[in-house]
């Protein structure tokens, strides 16, 4: 008897486990509420430490990870750092990076394009004036980001440019950075 398990993938993705997942969220919406967490820590000047392992989701606790995933922020010495991390507006580049990748794979295999090659290089404007409150017209964050992605894909350049444009719109963090989200800070 062979046991031999045929699973279809494409662009590194199981196909029978993302239908599955999908056919999970239509038929029961409450599965598709996440909370995502982090904790914090200052360790000395602009260095800070941040823990990242349980979440909420699909209904249960995840119970996946045994251990943190601990990311270092820090700063270079012209902003009066030592280079302990990549600072935290470089750290919302990588996450915006790997989440326009990931939703652009993602929607890419559930299309039936396969993707040979993608990489990504962003970009972002900041004046300091904002988070130094030495301008009251400065934004504190990034004035503009810009991604450029070079992709290869077994589709049409207006499938792609679709694809890339549904990317941009249903990418979480793209979504998060691009329009307004309450955020609360308080005191504990």
């Amino acid at each position: 008897m062979n046991t031999q398990v045929n699973i279809q993938t494409r662009n590194g993705l199981d196909l029978i486990q993302m239908g599955q997942t999908v056919e999970a969220l239509k038929n029961d919406p409450g599965l598709a509420q996440f909370e995502f967490r982090a904790r914090n820590e200052w360790v000395d000047g602009g260095e800070n430490r941040s823990a990242i392992r349980g979440f909420y989701g699909a209904g249960a606790e995840d119970e996946s990870r045994h251990e943190d995933f601990v990311f270092t922020n820090g700063e270079p010495p012209i902003l009066l750092g030592n280079n302990e991390g990549a600072n935290p507006v470089e750290f919302l580049l990588h996450a915006l990076a790997g989440c326009v990748t990931t939703t652009t794979v993602l929607h890419a295999a559930a299309r039936g394009i396969t993707i040979r090659k993608l990489s990504t290089r962003l970009s972002g404007n900041i004046n300091l004036e904002g988070l130094l409150a030495l301008n009251d017209e400065a934004v504190a964050g990034y004035e503009n980001i810009r991604i450029l992605m070079d992709i290869e894909a077994d589709c049409s350049d207006e499938e792609l440019d679709d694809l890339l444009s549904f990317a941009r719109d249903h990418s979480p963090v793209c979504n998060t950075v691009c329009r307004p989200v309450p955020v609360t800070l308080e005191r504990v």
